[in-house]
């Protein structure tokens, strides 16, 4: 039988996490991949993690592959009873690894890749969201990766999930690069915008420039000695609000010291964008 479409809710503003933003809270575990097996280790802290983000007022949640200690089914089912048990929407699973402009590996970063929508699909996630490659965006490059997401696009949403890409690596380092994989792929492949991954003079004209697609947000402020950039940041939200952005704004924290402090500052900074 042919796979049905994913019935997709219309996208809502609210806060969300991602479980990167608590790596040390769960134990920094090894970030694994194609290359890398998957470490074994305490699956308690990830277990707990649903009503701890619960209890700090949020109730959407990314959860990055690494995090998950295992992939079996009665760990998956737990972690989604855990999920469900505290009213937390996981959104989407991050898919960290694999590249599908390698030289070698292509192939078999992919099949990698695809091999995490069932455990995606196992969680409740609604999407999953996978790099869009590597490699400059040569017209080669850019081929190979619209050839592998369409192969990806359907295997997905014969799951019900949404295949996501984000403004991350050199395939989707520009605007014009990241525009052009989303019109190959036709609506099979959605966006995920990230604040943080796009530096240099012209970040806000670029990120504008994506953000009409985005459905989803990476929401990270830059710290410095433990101090949030604020104007960076509220010139980052203030493009979301210029685009009528609509999705999560999953809060992103990754520059030391306490990972719930750090969150609370952006959380801050981020509500009013809420209304």
């Amino acid at each position: 039988m042919p796979s049905q479409k994913p019935q997709r809710e219309p996208l809502q503003k609210r806060l969300s996490v991602s479980t990167w933003s608590l790596h040390n809270h769960l134990g920094a575990p090894k970030i694994c991949g194609p290359e890398y097996p998957q470490t074994t280790f305490d699956s308690q802290k990830l277990l707990q993690l649903p009503a701890q983000i619960a209890a700090f007022g949020i109730s959407t949640l990314e959860i990055c592959h690494f995090h998950l200690p295992s992939r079996d089914a009665a760990f998956l089912a737990e972690m989604k009873s855990e999920l469900q048990l505290n009213g937390i929407e996981l959104w989407t699973l991050l898919i960290d690894g694999g590249d599908l402009n390698h030289a070698q590996n292509a192939a078999r970063d992919a099949k990698w890749m695809a091999s995490w929508f069932s455990v995606a699909s196992q969680l409740g996630a609604k999407n999953a969201r996978v790099i869009a490659g590597k490699g400059a965006p040569t017209p080669e490059n850019q081929a190979q990766s619209v050839a592998a997401l369409q192969d990806l696009a359907p295997q997905s949403e014969a799951l019900g999930l949404r295949l996501l890409t984000e403004n991350w690596f050199d395939m989707t380092g520009t605007p014009a690069a990241t525009l052009q994989l989303l019109e190959a792929l036709d609506g099979k492949l959605g966006l995920m915008m990230d604040f943080g991954n796009w530096k240099g003079q012209g970040k806000y004209e670029d990120l504008a420039q994506i953000a009409p697609y985005a459905e989803s947000c990476h929401t990270k402020a830059a710290f410095q000695n433990g101090q949030i950039e604020r104007e960076d940041f509220v010139q980052c939200l203030e493009i979301t609000k210029a685009a009528n952005f609509q999705g999560p704004y999953t809060l992103i924290y990754d520059s030391g010291g306490d990972e719930w402090q750090g969150l609370s500052a952006e959380r801050e900074i981020v509500l009013p964008y809420l209304a």
